[in-house]
């Protein structure tokens, strides 16, 4: 990066103020075509991603986008079946457009099998309302069929679950195991202490008539000391016997690289007791195997023994149904049963991905008997009996081992149920950094070990303070013991909770995430055909990857690797920069656009997944840090480029407009003041020449990778109207005018930001400073949805020109700003940019450059293999085919720029 010249510190007053005036407004494109906006109002048609229904899942909520215009913010909703028959709904505002109506509205049912239209209209009331009511120190939620008392202080977060007059679980709360030393040789030291969640604040967000949403957050307590924070949210919908929880925490324990002691998690749990009532024959054990798999038990036996009771009386233990009286049994089993065993405690540890164990034991101080085992458990269970009972579950089980189901003392009047997000039976959580440095101690020396295994290290960066981790927790309280269909469909919703979608044509239509950036598949003509072909063809071999090469586990699942090694046949897991990939060039936004385009479920759960990990895992949540991402590397948290452009908001708004998750919501909200962070950290530290001090009043902000996520965090909380949505509807627009007045635009590199008024200085001299990096984590996109929003020429026509350049000849780049932009690449992925400014310009030249470009420069070619080898042993651990061809730097490029170019130039291929 070249020298920053000093600024005059004059601002872009006559850009800025007449931003500000014009404020949140229509482009002009968009002005002339308001009137036909009406047709936007038209019903939408939601479909469920998978199996058609509801199921058992509690309920599901759907975010569905209107064109600009289309809908006041009063409007109200109502949704039919495919009979027509109203479906009850709540529906609430997700954003808005500049002239104020809805833009995003989320929807929520808690019933619904089929298509379901979704209309302006009377929402329909549900039969049995979810109610909240608040006092005597708990939030009482119910949905007409169960009842949840949530407490508001303490180690008790739920303090019971009745259906009608049954308890059916109660003291529901977290369990956290902390390891304080980790043993690298056989001492034989280890012990353990248990740590209690406790309740620091308990917010009511919704509270029916639909659904209710509770907000609990605290820390993990023993005595004095509070460590590993918690928020969790408990989901309740009309009618529904069960309940949804999403847990997160966030790690805020020391572990240092050398050292043994630390702050070691040995196993992270939710735990519930669940009372026993019945006789124990009526007691009934159910755990998930693979699939639909049940092993299906009772506490007390009454099959296989010597004397048989009769088939009736087998036939309905088995089913889960309560016994006949025992003076009608064969007399012989009768008489005995104080001699058949009661188990009392079954465990289900998975830990790896491909394989569990299940055991069991009559109780605490006694041997534990095999049970069974197999690859992946559903991570479903339940506990109860002939008068009901809990079943549980925890989504991703196998995806994020090591994780465990624990039911102990059923025997008692009394069982737990313990769902373990992190096995205690695993070796502990070690998230100490994994090299020692190796004397890089200075910025030379990391810079040459950048140079050789592309990791930018830094002493004390390697550190995973602030890091954090959702998962997904299901409960059913049954009024009796269900049977095995209806168990089945519960573990299916365990697997893949039900979403309902909007289609692809209604994302078009409403022009949200760029508009005209995307458009449905095509294979109308051999060229659009070969490249859908070439985009299935990359989605399909990640999405194996997966598999093959175990991309599981509770910190990793969710991401993908970065290069692979085809030397050795493996990713490059374990060299530098170039193993777990972080969103580096923005996977994240290929595989949304890949969604959005196609509505396909398989992607949809791909891009859900990665969206969980890298909004969390791969960015800091507490400490100096926070609010920054780290760059890819052998561990999500190694490498010490800590910067905005990794904790981008523009990857997580998708599933959250899709969705309305409350969770992906509080990270985009988070991210509203994350320019403070370029007061601790300079991203440029160990490159620049020029001196430089982060000053509150002139911090160095880079106009690609770092004011992208910038403003894609400001424009999501203005367009949320969230709590700061002022604040950063200002900085959205003196950003924009800023930048636009810069001498050389985007094009100018950086500018220094004013933390107080969010204005960049304007530069006293032009200079060119251009980054292969600074458009491809999200500026393109961003940009276009700007331009969209705000009508700001300026802005608009230095972005154009930054379009217009990169992909340029050196001369025409130094025919325009007096120098070329120095020895570029990326040229493929950038191939959008030259397609964006051809429709914005009517340029038939750029929309031919942009094919060139596409076709003919760096990436993927229609010369590339399109095809897999296979591998099997001895040269790879475990069969399966590789393509050593394929990058994911170029795999994100390519993708989005296919899906742009088609989009925008579809209609304009070269023959």
């Amino acid at each position: 990066m070249p020298p920053i010249p000093r600024r005059s510190l004059l601002k872009a007053a006559a850009v800025a103020g007449a931003a500000a005036q014009a404020g949140w407004v229509l482009g002009t494109r968009d002005a002339e075509a308001a009137p036909a906006a009406a047709a936007g109002a038209d019903p939408v048609t939601l479909d469920w991603l998978e199996d058609g229904g509801l199921g058992a899942a509690p309920g599901a909520t759907v975010g569905v986008p209107w064109p600009m215009g289309a809908h006041r913010e009063d409007r109200s909703f109502a949704i039919t079946d495919a009979d027509g028959r109203p479906v009850p709904v709540q529906t609430w505002p997700l954003a808005y457009w500049p002239d104020g109506s809805l833009k995003w509205t989320a929807h929520a049912v808690g019933t619904g099998t089929g298509k379901l239209t979704l209309a302006p209209g009377t929402p329909a009331a549900p039969a049995q309302k979810v109610t909240v009511d608040r006092g005597g120190g708990t939030i009482d939620v119910s949905t007409g069929v169960i009842t949840a008392k949530i407490g508001t202080h303490g180690s008790t977060l739920i303090k019971s679950v009745t259906r009608g007059s049954t308890e059916i679980a109660r003291n529901g709360r977290l369990v956290l195991l902390r390891q304080p030393e980790i043993e690298d040789e056989d001492q034989g030291t280890v012990r353990t202490e248990r740590f209690d969640g406790a309740v620091s604040a308990v917010t009511v967000e919704q509270d029916g008539p639909v659904r209710a949403v509770v907000r609990v957050e605290g820390k993990h307590r023993k005595g004095a000391r509070e460590w590993l924070p918690f928020s969790l949210r408990l989901y309740f919908y009309a009618g529904s016997d069960s309940f949804r929880m999403v847990h997160t925490i966030t790690y805020d324990g020391k572990q240092e690289p050398g050292k043994a002691s630390g702050d070691f998690i040995r196993g992270l749990g939710v735990r519930f007791t669940v009372p026993m009532r019945d006789a124990a024959y009526d007691r009934h054990i159910r755990i998930g195997g693979e699939g639909t798999g049940l092993l299906r038990e009772a506490v007390q036996g009454v099959t296989g023994l010597r004397r048989d009771p009769g088939a009736a009386v087998q036939a309905a233990q088995y089913e889960g149904r309560k016994l006949p009286d025992p003076a009608t049994w064969d007399q012989r089993v009768t008489t005995r049963l104080r001699y058949i065993p009661h188990w009392g405690d079954y465990t289900l540890a998975q830990l790896s991905a491909d394989g569990f164990t299940v055991r069991k034991r009559t109780k605490k101080g006694h041997g534990w008997i095999t049970a069974g085992g197999g690859r992946r458990a559903s991570g479903f269970g339940y506990v109860g009996g002939a008068s009901g009972g809990l079943s549980f579950g925890l989504r991703d089980f196998w995806e994020k081992f090591p994780a465990q189901l624990d039911i102990r003392d059923a025997h008692t009047d009394q069982a737990t149920v313990t769902l373990w997000l992190w096995s205690p039976e695993a070796q502990p959580m070690d998230l100490r950094f994994y090299h020692d440095g190796m004397d890089q101690d200075t910025y030379t020396e990391q810079l040459e070990g950048l140079n050789i295994t592309y990791e930018d290290y830094e002493p004390g960066f390697g550190t995973p303070y602030g890091i954090a981790r959702t998962s997904e927790l299901f409960f059913w309280a049954n009024a009796s013991t269900p049977t095995a269909d209806t168990l089945a469909r519960q573990a299916r919703a365990v697997r893949v909770p039900p979403q309902l979608a909007a289609p692809p044509g209604q994302l078009i239509k409403a022009r949200v995430f760029g508009p005209g950036l995307y458009s449905e598949p095509d294979r109308s003509t051999p060229a659009k055909a070969k490249i859908e072909d070439h985009l299935d063809f990359l989605f399909t071999y990640y999405k194996d990857q997966v598999e093959t090469r175990r991309w599981y586990g509770f910190w990793d699942y969710g991401d993908i690797m970065h290069t692979y090694d085809s030397a050795r046949h493996v990713w490059r897991y374990d060299i530098g920069g170039y193993a777990w990939d972080n969103s580096e060039l923005s996977p994240d936004l290929w595989l949304w656009y890949a969604y959005l385009r196609s509505g396909r479920s398989d992607i949809f759960r791909f891009a859900e997944a990665m969206t969980r990990h890298t909004g969390e895992v791969d960015v800091y949540h507490l400490g100096t840090w926070a609010g920054l991402g780290t760059r890819h590397g052998v561990q999500h948290f190694a490498d010490s480029a800590k910067q905005q452009r990794i904790a981008n908001t523009t990857y997580r708004r998708f599933y959250y407009f899709l969705t309305a998750d409350e969770r992906v919501g509080d990270l985009m909200h988070a991210n509203v003041d994350s320019d403070e962070t370029f007061l601790v950290l300079d991203p440029q530290r160990k490159v620049r020449t020029d001196p430089y001090t982060p000053d509150r009043h002139a911090l160095s902000i880079g106009f690609g990778t770092d004011w992208s996520g910038l403003v894609s965090a400001w424009l999501t909380e203005w367009e949320r109207k969230g709590p700061q949505w002022e604040k950063a509807k200002a900085r959205v627009l003196s950003t924009m005018a800023g930048i636009a007045a810069q001498p050389n635009g985007f094009v100018q590199g950086s500018g220094l930001y004013d933390l107080d008024t969010g204005e960049f200085a304007v530069a006293d001299k032009p200079a060119v400073s251009v980054s292969h990096l600074s458009a491809v984590f999200g500026l393109n996109e961003l940009c276009a949805e700007l331009i969209h929003l705000v009508d700001m020429p300026a802005f608009k026509e230095a972005y154009l020109d930054y379009c217009r350049y990169f992909n340029a000849t050196k001369a025409e780049q130094a025919a325009r700003y007096g120098t070329h932009f120095g020895n570029l690449l990326l040229f493929q992925g950038h191939s959008r940019l030259d397609a964006y400014a051809a429709v914005q310009t009517g340029d038939t030249a750029l929309a031919r450059r942009a094919w060139a470009r596409f076709y003919h420069s760096d990436g993927y070619t229609e010369s590339s293999p399109w095809t897999t080898e296979k591998l099997t042993g001895p040269a790879a651990l475990v069969e399966g085919r590789e393509a050593a061809w394929v990058s994911t730097n170029d795999t994100a490029l390519y993708g989005l720029a296919a899906i742009e170019n088609l989009a925008l130039l579809g209609d304009r291929m070269p023959a």
